[in-house]
């Protein structure tokens, strides 16, 4: 309930000062060259757009999200700080974190921004965050103070002006840094072709998997109407499928579409496959399409889908979040980091060969390798947090001189 007061509750300034405001952004969704309308949500009803926004969306839910402070031996985890138990938990009594970080990027892959209201209490620090729909936001700046204001259209309370502190907005790709591009916007005509595609194989399959065409009368027909609704009852449909059509009165049946082999429907298909892929930067692999892939290469494409996909979008959450989150006097202190350790880890084996690398040159501990791992630490006093150092390394310039690691010379 303190949400619904916060966001419906009366303000002093600006309070009836829509006019008072200059720069709307608009995203052109709507028809395309295939004559298809695109939205956000009839495009999440394409397979290759579902799994990919999926894809993303769930992966970085469900990666850990830690608030940290700089110590003088590097970072430590903060379990007090208000954040920790936000990010890492429970944003709001209503959803946990995974659930909130999973809309937080749905939004922002279908329309290009994430809004979220902030709750804060009166020592000014944040003890809610709630999704606010991207579709029902207007971005805009105020003429007198430049300042930038959120309004928000509600389903009862008419429109709602947030401040710029009150909102936690992550954008996207976009035109002047203030605002992302909406994907499903830019893309409109590509996501089109896919769900023309679609439609037209759904269509042919409704027809019983045959071609349309024209029925032939010698004579004068008096209602042509009837007489095709009738031939539709009976020969239409995927169930009236290879019936046998019997034609009176010299009636001949004239097929007359291109069928699908010529109109190329399934290599259509599998192209929008990878051009909506190449929008949300996937590998086709993770889409269940492995026509162009092979043991040797997946595990490089998971580990490229990371650096490449994954990670970018991670910083920009971070960054958003130490700016609207964080206090001015903490941004110096304090952070909030995705740990992706889990993700850019290989098989068995060759994890196992670089953690031998890492101790034997000292850059890890044991300990290092079995939180990596998930494997409980060993005791300090059993050496768990000891660095060890290979003993057989010598400068260059020591060389073959056997004194310089203090050998007898004799």
């Amino acid at each position: 309930m303190g949400f619904f007061r916060s966001l419906f509750r009366s303000r002093d300034k600006p309070q009836n000062a829509l006019d008072s405001y200059v720069g709307a952004y608009q995203y052109y969704y709507g028809n395309t060259s295939s004559g298809k309308n695109i939205t956000p949500r009839n495009a999440m009803q394409m397979t290759a757009v579902y799994a990919c926004v999926r894809i993303i969306s769930e992966t970085i839910a469900s990666l850990p999200l830690h608030t940290y402070q700089y110590t003088e031996s590097g970072k430590e985890k903060m379990y007090t700080h208000p954040l920790y138990h936000l990010l890492h938990d429970e944003p709001n009594p209503e959803m946990t974190s995974f659930t909130f970080r999973e809309t937080l990027m749905s939004h922002l892959l279908l329309w290009g921004n994430s809004y979220s209201q902030i709750i804060r209490n009166g020592l000014g620090e944040v003890i809610g965050l709630y999704p606010l729909l991207p579709h029902k936001m207007d971005v805009k700046r105020g003429i007198s103070d430049e300042k930038i204001y959120y309004i928000y259209q509600t389903d009862t309370k008419g429109q709602v002006i947030l401040p710029s502190d009150e909102v936690l907005h992550i954008p996207g790709l976009g035109f002047d840094g203030l605002i992302g591009y909406s994907p499903i916007a830019m893309t409109k005509n590509a996501l089109g072709l896919g769900l023309a595609s679609e439609e037209y194989g759904s269509k042919f399959f409704a027809n019983g998997g045959t071609l349309s065409g024209v029925l032939e009368h010698p004579g004068h027909l008096k209602e042509p109407e009837k007489l095709r609704a009738e031939w539709e009852r009976v020969y239409g449909g995927s169930g009236n499928a290879h019936k046998t059509a019997i034609l009176e009165e010299g009636m001949k049946y004239t097929p007359i579409s291109t069928n699908p082999s010529d109109a190329q429907f399934l290599e259509t298909r599998k192209f929008q496959v990878n051009e909506i892929c190449r929008i949300f930067r996937v590998p086709p692999h993770m889409v269940a399409d492995l026509e162009k892939s092979s043991f040797n290469n997946i595990e490089q494409q998971s580990l490229d889908f990371v650096v490449n996909t994954i990670r970018p979008w991670l910083v920009r959450i971070e960054q958003s979040i130490m700016q609207k989150l964080l206090k001015p006097e903490e941004k110096s202190k304090i952070f909030v980091s995705f740990n992706v350790d889990g993700l850019l880890r290989g098989d068995y084996q060759s994890r196992m060969n670089g953690y031998a690398i890492g101790i034997q040159n000292g850059f890890m501990s044991p300990n290092d390798v079995r939180e990596l791992e998930g494997w409980n630490k060993i005791p300090a006093e059993q050496g768990g947090d000891n660095y060890f150092a290979n003993g057989n390394f010598t400068k260059l310039e020591d060389a073959g001189n056997w004194n310089a690691k203090g050998g007898d010379s004799e």
